[in-house]
């Protein structure tokens, strides 16, 4: 059997070892050698992944895993609408922060666009009206992080996926699924007949405020308040979207998670896109395996090392976060590389994620959590759930398979606009947010409140 082949059969393997009665686990629990381990939970950001990738295979015990996975993370939303971290298989506890008790921003966001992606791909249009009210909670607990309404999200430091890093402020990854929460969110509204002009608009501004200051040129200068364009037009020409901005510095390094998903979710232009992954090519981000998910990787010494990143030893230079390579994010590679029309590039890439997915730390096949960034050794925990889903979405998109993939017709929210019949008045993301005049004269946001009481999801 072709490598590949194989690959995609144990990838479905290590799916099924997953399922759990409350949804996917993160790891193996017949393989996780440590009992008080929080791997052995349902992850709100793993399991919206992991199902999401695993839809198109329309096999029932997985995709019903799937529909738990939602349900397990949804029935343990708080009343404001803050979904958990993760919650414990075995005792169903849920667990709202995580290392340091720090929260998982990205979480929810990750749920609003998988619960959507359930939807769209199984037809169960049934589960979009039961949960639509705790869906619209966690969009609205989402929208205060928006602190002040820039557009953009605020997040604490290393409050996502890259938990004991540094990223904090407006980072790249989190505005990324920002925009995609919105456009989707449209969707779950439009099935459940809620009006959706709001969502479209600030979906707008925010593809493009995250192209505006995100993406530094000497011509996008602005003498605005919120353009930080002024400190970063000194990097010159941007070759991909740098991965923070705060008010006193930004993050020049590649967050290559960041940047792929910005093209797959429609974010980039291709023209932008394309420009993305030639720089990625020229510095072998997928060598010796798909992908390293920071370039460069901090060293002891620079302004961006932290001395907690000794913490479990973990973000070391080419480590975990630090320039780890990742095959979640290497199967989303190979898809970005295929949106592109690179198919040699991604048979190549898909190759050498394979590769990595089979060299296990005890055995063959273990889909590992990580790879060293420089020796391409697996690290971190075995069977990991996301690892094997991303294979599964990679392989099927190399076969043909785009039923999960954003439609390329151009901006999703003027799309959406467009079909919902509205004006293409805003289309360019100048719309001001949550706060714009109506002709009684009162505002947006006032209205805004009210239908959070009509749909009972206010105080």
């Amino acid at each position: 059997m072709h490598l590949l082949d194989q690959t995609f059969q144990k990838a479905i393997e290590v799916l099924r070892m997953n399922v759990t009665e409350r949804g996917f686990s993160a790891c193996s629990l017949a393989h996780d050698e440590d009992p008080g381990s929080n791997y052995r939970s349902v992850w709100a950001r793993d399991s919206a992944m992991t199902l999401m990738w695993s839809l198109p295979l329309a096999d029932p015990e997985l995709t019903d895993c799937a529909r738990r996975s939602l349900e397990t993370i949804l029935g343990a939303q708080s009343r404001d609408g803050h979904l958990p971290n993760y919650v414990d298989v075995a005792t169903g506890e849920p667990q709202f922060g995580g290392i340091g008790n720090i929260a998982g921003i990205d979480s929810a966001l990750w749920v609003v666009i998988a619960a959507w992606n359930y939807v769209r791909v199984t037809g169960d249009t049934a589960f979009a009206r039961r949960h639509f009210d705790r869906l619209h909670r966690t969009m609205k607990w989402l929208r205060a992080h928006d602190s002040n309404n820039c557009g953009l999200l605020e997040v604490p430091e290393a409050s996502d996926w890259t938990d004991l890093f540094p990223r904090s402020y407006n980072v790249l990854y989190d505005e990324v699924l920002w925009y995609r929460a919105n456009v989707d969110f449209v969707e779950l509204r439009t099935l459940n007949g809620r009006s959706v002009e709001r969502y479209i608009n600030r979906a707008a501004r925010i593809r493009k405020l995250i192209n505006d200051q995100f993406w530094p040129t000497p011509e996008s200068l602005q003498p605005t308040a919120e353009s930080f364009a002024k400190t970063q037009f000194t990097m010159g020409r941007a070759r991909y979207l740098i991965a923070q901005i705060t008010p006193f510095g930004f993050s020049w390094r590649c967050d290559v998670l960041g940047n792929i998903i910005a093209s797959l979710y429609g974010v980039l232009s291709d023209e932008r896109a394309d420009r993305v992954r030639r720089f990625l090519r020229q510095v072998s981000i997928d060598d010796p395996h798909p992908v390293k998910v920071l370039y460069p990787a901090i060293h002891p010494g620079e302004p961006d090392w932290r001395d907690y990143f000794l913490v479990n030893l973990q973000n070391l230079p080419h480590h975990y976060h630090n320039g780890g390579i990742w095959p979640f994010v290497g199967g989303l590679w190979v898809r970005f590389l295929d949106r592109l029309g690179q198919h040699q590039h991604a048979e190549e890439a898909l190759t050498r994620l394979a590769e990595v997915c089979r060299d296990g730390i005890e055995r063959d096949w273990e889909f590992n959590e990580w790879a060293h960034g420089l020796t391409g050794r697996p690290m971190g925990k075995a069977y990991q759930a996301w690892s094997a889903a991303s294979y599964v979405a990679a392989y099927l998109r190399f076969q043909g398979d785009t039923s999960i993939e954003v439609a390329e017709k151009g901006p999703d929210e003027i799309v959406q606009r467009r079909a919902s019949g509205l004006s293409a008045s805003v289309t360019d993301g100048s719309v001001d947010l949550d706060v714009q005049a109506r002709p009684d004269g009162g505002s947006q946001a006032e209205a805004d409140g009210s239908e959070g009481v009509r749909e009972g999801v206010g105080e």
